[in-house]
């Protein structure tokens, strides 16, 4: 789950009291709005976009208001403002007015865990407010600390002072950035970013510095996020049904996620652990529907069953091959796991229509033979042709295999033939 932008993103930095700029949200009043131009001469609207999505400021839509009459104006170019960025598109659902922090320094900021280091890591320049793959090396520093410890301030002064950074902002900078760590760290996050951190001068003379943009992600099999009483829709945004209702049925450690990689592809796959997910989207590429990781067999039979329902009722009366693929498993019991997808594939099939498909099958694992035996049983009973791979076969080369016979079906009249094999009509998607 990832949060992006101030109108969350000030609620959480206040669990540690780290400073942030003023924030209105789509609610706000003019009486509002004008009493934050009255305090700061500037505002800043932004729309609101659930997950993470970036490159806004480049995009246009950032607006900036002195006086009530442009901030409206702004508000309503922004409020249901559509935005891609990369394979992601997104639509607004209302702006923040964020009050403008005057400042000379930008900084950003941010905590990741590192594979490299394996261990927690702090990136950090003065140069912020810009995209940081555009500086250069010498002016941004990646440095790893110790989780036990935490991030300490002279993990931050060391740092400061080697990228050359001015004296005036190191201290304030010290004395408030293992803040951050502490909502890292105590609350099941695994990437926290702010940028810009503007350093804003104090009625002192002093500089503070002002959280502007924020963007955060969690580690959902962490239950330290749930302290943070976050709404249950705030990441459901863009997901699509599908999605929505499959990723109800999260089964072990995360299990059973699944995101649409293109809603016109033609080959459904079912994939078991994570790197068979990887190489089979990869593989895949625009040919594949969605990306899947079903993961460990449920305690639950009846879950094993709804996990293929949701996918069938969604996909299959597009797909030309139902793909069922994974490596050899050490505990999950594939005739169970055969079993219960047969058995949804048959009782959707009875509801809408037998249709042309090609069924190609690649696993290993606990009771393999008693499992295929079983699908062949029901693929047999519904005339639908299979091909079904052995744990010693390679994934690549069974990858391969499925993508033929999608070509074959698709270009050179497979699904015809098929369809009169089965006695079903080729041109409709479902026929009773």
């Amino acid at each position: 789950m990832q949060i992006t932008g101030m109108l969350w993103g000030s609620k959480l930095l206040e669990y540690v009291d780290f400073p942030r700029a003023e924030i209105l949200g789509p609610e706000a009043t003019t009486d509002e709005i004008q009493a934050m131009l009255d305090k700061w001469g500037l505002l800043l609207v932004k729309p609101v976009f659930k997950g993470g999505i970036g490159k806004k400021g480049k995009a246009g839509l950032i607006g900036f208001a002195k006086d009530l009459d442009t901030a409206i104006a702004e508000k309503e170019r922004l409020y249901f403002a559509k935005h891609s960025h990369g394979n992601s598109v997104a639509k607004s659902e209302g702006v923040t007015f964020e009050s403008g922090i005057p400042a000379e320094y930008e900084i950003y900021v941010s905590i990741t865990d590192s594979t490299i280091y394996r261990a927690p890591t702090l990136t950090i320049t003065h140069h912020g407010g810009v995209d940081i793959e555009e500086l250069p090396e010498d002016k941004i520093a990646t440095v790893p600390f110790d989780p036990l410890t935490g991030l300490k301030g002279f993990v931050i002064s060391n740092t400061l002072r080697q990228l050359g950074a001015p004296n005036e902002i190191i201290s304030p900078l010290v004395q408030n950035l293992p803040k951050l760590w502490d909502l890292y760290h105590n609350y099941g996050m695994n990437m926290l970013e702010l940028n810009p951190i503007r350093m804003m001068p104090n009625a002192k003379g002093r500089l503070v510095p002002v959280a502007c943009d924020f963007k955060c992600s969690f580690d959902t099999d962490d239950p330290n996020w749930k302290r943070l009483k976050l709404p249950a829709s705030l990441d459901s945004g863009e997901l699509c049904a599908y999605e929505l209702e499959v990723n109800q049925l999260r089964t072990y450690q995360g299990q059973s996620d699944v995101f649409v990689t293109n809603d016109k592809g033609t080959i459904t796959a079912m994939t078991f652990g994570g790197g068979a997910n990887a190489l089979v989207t990869e593989l895949l590429g625009d040919a594949g529907i969605v990306s899947s990781d079903f993961g460990r067999q449920p305690a639950v039979r009846e879950d094993v069953r709804n996990q293929p329902h949701y996918l069938f009722k969604h996909w299959l009366a597009q797909s030309n091959v139902l793909f069922i693929i994974g490596g050899k498993a050490n505990n999950t019991d594939i005739y169970e796991t055969f079993r219960a997808m047969a058995d949804a594939l048959r009782d959707h099939l009875n509801e809408t229509g037998l249709k042309p498909l090609y069924v190609v099958i690649g696993r290993g694992g606990p009771n393999l033979i008693r499992g295929m035996g079983y699908m062949k049983d029901a693929l047999d009973g519904m005339k639908i042709p299979y091909k079904m791979f052995g744990f010693d076969s390679s994934m690549s080369a069974v990858v391969n295999y499925a993508k033929d016979v999608d070509d074959w079906m698709e270009h050179k009249g497979g699904k015809a033939a098929i369809a009169k094999a089965m006695g079903v009509d080729s041109n409709s998607k479902t026929a009773a």
